[in-house]
């Protein structure tokens, strides 16, 4: 894969000419790439061919793990129109395994429907997300079993692993670890925060998730009260966090999701606790990639336009906000 490795490169490089005399205290040297992000799907629903699924890989490699699997095919076919080499491309055997989120089928469709074409790889969830995949989707009555587990003959593709929380797990055939924190989703089902880890540096993949206050929950915080000593070190490269509705949307039909107003407000949490004498400094800089964007049926460019105007008005925080494109590739 030398030329994605050159795509990767030049991303990179735009990152660090960009940062170069621009830096805030939490990053006072030029940033160098430490992951590749290839996302292959970003959105949150109405459109089958775009998703929720983010390749990442330690930067200049090629062995990924997909952050949920929503859109898997379409969106390698984006990701390699834009490498333009017939002679090397991103297939399926780069993705080591799958970290589902929980079991939605904005979460799985593309994982699910993509299994014949598939090569072997580990499901890697938290065991309420793994149970419901084995009974509810591999089951021969949805779809065939392509895993070692559940009703009738299995075909053994694919082998769960049920991550237990807070337990950090080496990702065989790749060069990362990923430890689950479970994540409240509406009450009604179970989400998850991955963090992905290579050497001293992370990424935060946050799942489907609702603010604290609303799903009378603390599990939203600990994964901030996680993350802080990165932040505070300089190894968190990046957030990735949903947006799902503009603020416009009413709080009582948010069903497990954040808006522009509640991500500012959980991100401010992260922020006093990364440093409580001066918490609006204290992630300024910090890329948050803001996932999961449900699509007006008036236009999907609408939901985001309003989404990132909400976002870059509550910005006290100086956060750097990136609108992922499904098949184009992230240095962070």
């Amino acid at each position: 894969m030398k030329l994605f490795r050159k795509v990767a490169y030049a991303l990179a490089m735009f990152w660090l000419v960009a940062t170069v005399g621009s830096c805030s205290e939490l990053n006072a040297e030029p940033v160098v790439a430490k992951f590749t992000v290839v996302p292959l799907g970003t959105n949150g629903g109405l459109m089958e061919s775009n998703l929720s699924c983010y390749l990442i890989a330690p930067f200049g490699q090629t062995d990924f793990i997909a952050l949920d699997a929503g859109t898997v095919f379409k969106g390698l076919q984006k990701a390699n129109a834009n490498l333009n080499n017939a002679e090397e491309r991103l297939t399926p055997s780069h993705i080591k395994a799958y970290a589902i989120s929980h079991a939605h089928l904005d979460h799985v469709s593309g994982m699910v429907l993509n299994s014949p074409e598939d090569t072997s790889k580990p499901i890697l969830a938290l065991a309420p997300t793994i149970n419901t995949i084995r009974d509810h989707l591999f089951n021969w009555e949805v779809w065939p079993n392509f895993a070692n587990e559940g009703e009738g003959h299995t075909l053994n593709q694919y082998h769960y692993v049920r991550l237990k929380p807070e337990q950090t797990y080496a990702v065989k055939d790749t060069q990362m670890t990923i430890t689950a924190f479970p994540l409240s989703h509406s009450g009604h089902s179970a989400s998850t925060a991955f963090l992905v880890k290579h050497h001293a540096d992370s990424v935060l993949y946050l799942g489907d998730v609702g603010p604290d206050v609303i799903e009378k929950s603390d599990q939203l915080y600990h994964v901030w009260k996680t993350v802080a000593p990165l932040v505070q070190a300089h190894q968190l490269r990046a957030i990735f966090m949903e947006s799902s509705f503009p603020n416009s949307h009413p709080d009582h039909l948010l069903f497990g999701h954040l808006t522009p107003k509640w991500m500012m407000s959980e991100l401010q949490t992260l922020a006093e606790l990364v440093d409580s004498s001066n918490p609006n400094a204290a992630l300024e800089g910090l890329k948050v990639v803001v996932t999961h964007i449900k699509p007006s049926v008036a236009g999907p460019a609408i939901a985001e336009l309003r989404i990132m105007e909400d976002l870059n008005a509550l910005n006290h925080l100086k956060l750097q906000f990136i609108l992922p494109e499904s098949g184009k590739p992230l240095s962070l």
